[in-house]
């Protein structure tokens, strides 16, 4: 059965609660939709337009959001536990409190993103762009941030335990009270850091 014969999926739909299962919403235009509490396990969102929608609470486990475009979404509390979010664009979306355990952010875009206390255990960043991110007491542990970039990024009280930053670029970033135990900062660049913090690492 056509799922659009059956839900409103268009810009500024209104689809709270909705069950949306390993739907196919490839490339659709859900811009500003309401997507709040929605379940979206396993779907396929790849290169899908969400800009400015709310998706608080929405499940989206193992979803497929390569080349998604979220700028400006709010993901606050979302569980995104394994998604595929690689070349997704999340500048300046809100996933603050969102579990993205294990997810693939490779080559993501966060510049300015919101992932204040957000779990990102074991998540790839590889090359991901946090420039200016808040990340303020989101937990890094074990994640791979190779090449990533988080010039100017607001990472106080964030744990990067364990977590790969080889080549990372930290130039100007708050760690103050990051917790960077085990963490692996070959060839990063420091320059900006605290003095004290940077002796401690």
């Amino acid at each position: 059965m056509d799922m659009n014969a059956k839900l409103n999926l268009t810009p500024g739909a209104d689809l709270r609660g909705a069950q949306l299962r390993a739907a196919d919403l490839t490339n659709l235009d859900l811009r500003a939709a309401d997507l709040r509490g929605a379940d979206l396990t396993g779907a396929s969102l790849h290169g899908a337009d969400l800009r400015g929608a709310d998706l608080d609470g929405a499940r989206l486990t193992g979803a497929d959001m390569r080349a998604a475009d979220l700028r400006g979404a709010d993901l606050d509390g979302a569980d995104l536990d394994g998604a595929d979010l690689r070349g997704a664009n999340l500048t300046g979306a809100f996933p603050s409190g969102a579990d993205l355990t294990g997810a693939d952010l490779t080559g993501a875009y966060l510049t300015g993103a919101n992932l204040r206390g957000a779990d990102l255990t074991n998540a790839t960043l590889t090359r991901a762009n946090l420039t200016g991110a808040v990340v303020i007491g989101a937990n890094l542990t074990g994640a791979e941030l190779s090449g990533a970039d988080l010039t100017g990024a607001q990472a106080y009280m964030a744990r990067f335990t364990g977590a790969d930053l080889t080549t990372a670029d930290l130039r100007g970033a708050n760690l103050y009270c990051a917790d960077l135990t085990g963490a692996d900062l070959d060839g990063a660049d420091l320059r900006g850091i605290h003095p004290a913090i940077v002796a401690n690492i």
